[in-house]
């Protein structure tokens, strides 16, 4: 199987194949550090948690950095509403970054840069720019000169010149060309600013990215990650300072995921439609949050709603009680033949690592391995619906080991993480409280059911097991008496 992967600069899929073998070079741009973070930030980090782990899973070494932009506009103007320091602001809400992560279960990136302390290779970059006349000094200022860069607008698709005519430069702006943009800004007062050789100042948000990528993943690397709004300019931008400096290709692959909208509609404060990460799994888990992310394709669309998130629960609860009811089964069985499992579901449940792989290996499609690990389940289901009192030791073999490739796939999606017993158990519990029931009582209308059914009262026992399914339960008549479970959606 070849991994292929769609590449926004050549805008189609192609086989991927990185540049040293067997290892991969990833970066990520993170989050500017000014406020809580959003659905569409824990798209981003968990698009990229799936990468990373599919990446490792198929064998290769990655050294994945995301970084941190712990210096910017925003963060000094919020910084400034808030009467704190920008380096207080931004600590507070790296710390909270992390607590969300760790709440989305997202493996920590093997480098997680921060702007701040990367000034010395920020500022080597910026003067050999000016020494390859990429760039130009304005006062305190230093800025890109786009039009130096020919290749500029590639990745974007962007024509120069159209982007030229539309742009316009204020009065006061020292720029050459309205499209150059910004390498160092010089400190304006009581802002925080370091020394250069331009005078007092900090970075531009730019080229933040290309120093801290060029110090540890090299001067060309496998795969450069992010939202789609990052395209143009700062990826744009990137792309233009990294070359403009090396000389050499930047980025081998552009992954870049589609926007979250809710009603359609792209999040934003202004449109009061701005859900935090904390606001959603103080409702529903992180693992419904993950499904309903991955049930998506990444580069799509994805609209948020409470409808949607429901049926990622309901998804999610149908994978956890198949494997639930897999780990009641005895742990010995008839050593006889197999009895319960057609010729169908074997072969596909022994398929499974294949396709979903294949589905995996087609741009990381997770809706499609979804799909098929949905596929496996409902032949399991059917397995154990068939199975006699005492199930064949090689049916019980078969489900067990379905169980656990399913688990250690659904686990690059960081899905199914928990022991399924004692999920259901408290899910059943939590819906039970929810609907104000008492086990005793379920227990008593169970009883005289067996009642009804012992004097052949078949009208009240029906009248009885629809009572209980109003109720949300689901009762299982079998040779040991009648069991029941509360029904998960």
């Amino acid at each position: 199987m070849t991994l292929s992967i769609y590449n926004t600069e050549t805008g189609k899929k192609s086989i991927f194949q990185p540049l040293a073998e067997g290892q991969v070079k990833l970066y990520v741009c993170g989050i500017t550090a000014y406020d809580y973070c959003h659905i569409g930030h824990a798209r981003s980090t968990l698009v990229f948690d799936m990468i990373v782990r599919y990446l490792r899973y198929r064998g290769y070494q990655v050294t994945y950095v995301r970084n941190f932009t712990d210096i910017d506009d925003k963060i000094i103007n919020r910084a400034n509403e808030q009467h704190t320091t920008t380096k207080e602001l931004a600590n507070k809400f790296i710390n909270a970054f992390h607590e969300d992560m760790a709440a989305l279960g997202v493996t920590p990136p093997d480098i997680e840069p921060m702007a701040t302390e990367h000034i010395d290779e920020i500022i080597s970059m910026i003067e050999t720019l000016i020494h390859n006349g990429y760039a130009y000094q304005q006062g305190s200022d230093v800025y890109y000169r786009v039009d130096r860069f020919k290749a500029y607008g590639r990745l974007s698709k962007r024509n120069i010149e159209d982007m030229k005519a539309g742009a316009r430069i204020s009065i006061n702006e020292k720029k050459e060309n309205p499209l150059d943009f910004a390498l160092w800004k010089g400190s304006k007062p009581g802002e925080p600013s370091w020394d250069s050789p331009w005078g007092q100042g900090r970075p531009g948000w730019h080229i933040e990215c290309s120093a801290m990528s060029r110090k540890y993943l090299g001067d060309t690397f496998d795969i450069h990650g992010g939202g789609k709004d990052l395209i143009f300019p700062h990826h744009e931008n990137e792309i233009a300072q990294s070359e403009g400096a090396t000389g050499k290709t930047f980025v081998k692959s552009w992954i870049h995921h589609g926007f979250v909208t809710i009603k359609d509609e792209k999040m934003s404060k202004s449109l009061g439609n701005f859900l935090t990460i904390r606001e959603i799994l103080k409702k529903y888990s992180a693992e419904v949050l993950r499904f309903f992310i991955f049930s998506s394709h990444y580069r799509s669309p994805l609209d948020f709603s409470a409808t949607a998130m429901e049926q990622a629960e309901t998804g999610l609860n149908r994978l956890y009680s198949c494997l639930a009811e897999i780990a009641k089964l005895p742990a010995t069985g008839d050593p006889g033949k197999a009895q319960a499992a057609g010729k169908k579901n074997i072969k596909k449940i022994n398929s499974l690592d294949q396709r979903f792989c294949q589905a995996m290996d087609n741009d990381f499609n997770t809706a499609q391995g979804l799909g098929h690990i949905f596929e496996v389940i409902k032949a399991l289901n059917t397995i154990l619906q068939s199975l006699p009192p005492i199930p064949a030791q090689a049916d019980l073999e078969l489900l067990r080991g379905a169980a656990k490739n399913i688990r250690e796939l659904a686990a690059i999606m960081g899905l199914l993480s928990h022991d399924p017993l004692n999920f259901i158990a408290e899910k059943q519990k939590q819906i039970l409280a929810d609907l104000n029931l008492e086990p005793g009582a379920i227990e008593r209308l169970i009883q005289q059911r067996d009642e009804a059914r012992k004097e052949k009262n078949w009208a009240r026992a029906d009248e009885l097991r629809n009572k209980l399914a109003e109720m949300n339960i689901e009762i299982k008549d079998g040779t040991e008496g009648t069991s029941w479970q509360v029904k998960l959606g």
